[in-house]
């Protein structure tokens, strides 16, 4: 049974939504970001850079228990740990890290800051309601879904004619699409793809864990916790 560091964000269902396609059965721990559980010493022996999720994985290497922190690492050693979603050919998981970490490096990160400033920033005390980042951020959002509109022009999934690892990373904070400011009308071939992706009772499964839980952490001290360095 594996552990789940878990809360209900673009980042954590990632690795929720793996465990369902994958059929691992898990145990969620609840890491309530906007109150500082993740700045327990318990939490922060599992991942030490603060973040959920995070898992524990008892049956490891060898048999022996490993913890695994950061989303990509995790759907990584899923996908190595049960043989799905990581293509079947070397030419295959070459495409599936690519776009994998395409969406670590400009994906989730840019949407992330794009939500910061667009949706969460005007509502702080003092408030931030700042054109230029707002600008900035759903600019390059936009830019980076017209490369995955087109990369899916030419493909079914992400990294070609099978879903893998790097489509559940990347649908999470694609599926927020319109919290980022975005339009679907000029990027038909993304739309198609969100909607197939959307319709699968796993990726159904993964993102309603907790659901009722989201929120969006404007109070003084979750803006404190979410920001403490």
């Amino acid at each position: 049974m594996i552990d789940l560091y878990f809360w209900p964000t673009p980042n954590g269902w990632k690795a929720s939504i793996a465990l369902e396609e994958m059929g691992l059965p898990y145990t969620t721990h609840l890491i309530n970001i906007g109150k500082g559980d993740q700045f327990d010493p318990a939490f922060l022996d599992i991942s030490p850079n603060n973040r959920m999720p995070a898992i524990v994985d008892p049956d490891g290497p060898d048999g022996a228990p490993v913890s695994v922190f950061e989303s990509g690492a995790i759907l990584m050693y899923l996908a190595r740990k049960t043989g799905q979603f990581y293509g079947q050919t070397e030419r295959d998981r070459i495409a599936v890290e690519e776009w994998l970490m395409w969406q670590m490096g400009g994906v989730g990160p840019m949407a992330g800051q794009a939500h910061h400033f667009l949706k969460y920033a005007p509502f702080m005390e003092p408030p931030q309601d700042l054109p230029y980042p707002k600008d900035r951020y759903r600019t390059e959002v936009a830019r980076l879904y017209g490369v995955l509109d087109r990369r899916l022009a030419e493909n079914e999934f992400v990294a070609g004619d099978f879903y893998s690892i790097a489509d559940i990373s990347i649908w999470g904070w694609a599926s927020l699409w319109e919290g980022q400011q975005q339009t679907l009308e000029d990027k038909p071939h993304f739309a198609r793809w969100l909607e197939t992706v959307s319709a699968r009772p796993a990726v159904q499964a993964g993102r309603a864990l907790h659901a009722e839980l989201r929120s969006d952490n404007r109070g003084k001290q979750a803006q404190s916790n979410l920001f403490k360095r």
